[in-house]
């Protein structure tokens, strides 16, 4: 008796999943603790060997210990506005490693990021040594908007400022939007250590915009190399700040201009100081005022998911990536003080590894919450959901829920809730990444 031969079909892995696979190789989950040796030498070597693709357009570059994404979004929607075509590359992703990297406000193809990545996966053993998932990506954006002839890259750092490996862009204009303690294992412990790291991205070059005002880094500020200095409080500030519907009514003073009444679709009174800056850099980029039509339009499109993001009303849903205490400050005081609640506040949250879970749960004000339930951030890094429940119940949080994944920390939270009750996840943007799309799935 004969058999008929089994046929094998072998499918070829496609550009896009090689992608993706050399991408996931680069990830590296456990890395703290202090840079001995920093250096920006593998992404020199690497935009060399590209051709330079960061130098074919101008820059403008974003630092700040909170706010720059913010701040990266509404420069960005501002210079759509005057008719540029503009390039923005932003960290950390929410759902999709696209996110990262968009023009005029459209993510990178798949197809794109894929031939973009396999281009870096090419020259890789040319540069001499392995290179790290951020050096990957910067250096993908920075070849994909060259190729596709944008007129400006909004750049948005990655790690404090100096060794970031977006810190080899020749920034027209160099923004600093505040100085915090945060990222404290690599640099700190003061605000000085901080302010020096971020400031090492103005350039002789830039046009420093500083939104910082704090006295004790003034000195540093001040010492750094640029074609001018141009400071909060000084040379721009916010003369309004007003709660409005959907988002906040501001006005902003310049050397330039005066700004009345410019709504911004972006939850906080802090996003005041984030349109100040954002409104000065683009003005120090133009070299004038910014016409009054232009401004609302850039502004009346501005955006930021995951960053104190309303996903719903009746309960009321908010997502924000508060990660650190001082943008777990900002992100309680939004939520206290900007919403009416009538019933139940519940809060979902998680955070890493890195963070102090009492600090970052004292800052959220997790004991003014009626529930509190607790997840681990799904990542290595991630802190096991029982070490931040005990430190809720630590913190005075009378009831506590412990729920291992993010999903089933919604799925339990949402239960709970009635149409006058609201709905808080914080604590790490891994978490509200996770979130976003189980809450999509949730919500009628």
């Amino acid at each position: 008796m004969s058999s008929t031969p089994t046929t094998v079909q072998v499918v070829a892995e496609s550009p896009v999943d090689r992608a993706l696979a050399f991408l996931e190789s680069h990830s590296v989950y456990e890395k703290t603790g202090r840079i001995e040796s920093p250096s920006t030498a593998n992404i020199e070597r690497l935009v060399q060997l590209l051709g330079d693709p960061h130098l074919a357009y101008r820059t403008i570059h974003v630092t700040g210990t909170n706010g720059k994404g913010s701040t990266t979004q509404m420069i960005t929607r501002l210079l759509m506005a005057h008719g540029l075509k503009v390039g923005t590359y932003t960290s950390p992703h929410l759902e999709r490693v696209n996110e990262r990297m968009a023009i005029n406000g459209e993510p990178i193809s798949d197809e794109d990021l894929a031939e973009n990545v396999l281009a870096i996966a090419e020259l890789e053993a040319l540069v001499g040594t392995r290179l790290s998932y951020f050096e990957v990506l910067t250096a993908v954006a920075f070849r994909w908007f060259a190729n596709s002839a944008v007129d400006v890259g909004v750049i948005e750092v990655g790690l404090l400022g100096r060794w970031d490996a977006t810190n080899v862009v020749r920034s027209d204009v160099a923004v600093l939007t505040n100085v915090s303690l945060d990222h404290t294992e690599f640099a700190g412990p003061t605000h000085a250590h901080i302010a020096r790291e971020k400031v090492g991205i103005v350039k002789p070059e830039s046009v420093f915009v500083q939104g910082e005002t704090r006295d004790d880094v003034q000195d540093i500020f001040a010492a750094v190399p640029c074609v001018r200095r141009v400071v909060r409080d000084q040379h721009f500030d916010v003369t309004s700040n007003e709660l409005a519907v959907g988002g906040r009514l501001i006005s902003v003073r310049t050397t330039r201009a005066k700004y009345e009444d410019v709504f911004v679709p972006l939850h906080g009174s802090h996003q005041g100081d984030n349109t100040a800056v954002a409104i000065t850099a683009v003005e120090e980029f133009f070299d004038h005022a910014i016409a009054r039509e232009v401004l609302d339009e850039g502004m009346s499109t501005a955006s930021m998911p995951g960053r104190f993001e309303v996903l719903g009303r009746q309960p009321l849903v908010i997502v924000d990536g508060a990660h650190n205490v001082g943008g777990a400050e900002v992100c309680a005081e939004v939520f206290f003080n900007d919403f009416q609640v009538d019933g139940r506040r519940v809060l979902v949250v998680g955070m890493l590894k890195s963070r102090d879970a009492a600090e970052l749960l004292g800052a959220l004000r997790a004991d003014e919450f009626d529930l509190v339930v607790c997840c681990t951030a799904p990542t290595p890094r991630g802190t096991p959901a029982a070490e931040v429940a005990s430190a809720a119940r630590a913190s005075g949080c009378d009831t506590v829920h412990i729920a291992e994944r993010p999903d089933a920390a919604l799925a339990y939270a949402y239960q709970q809730l009635r149409a006058e009750d609201a709905l808080l996840v914080a604590g790490s943007l891994y978490v509200v990444g996770a979130a976003r799309p189980v809450l999509r799935e949730l919500m009628p």
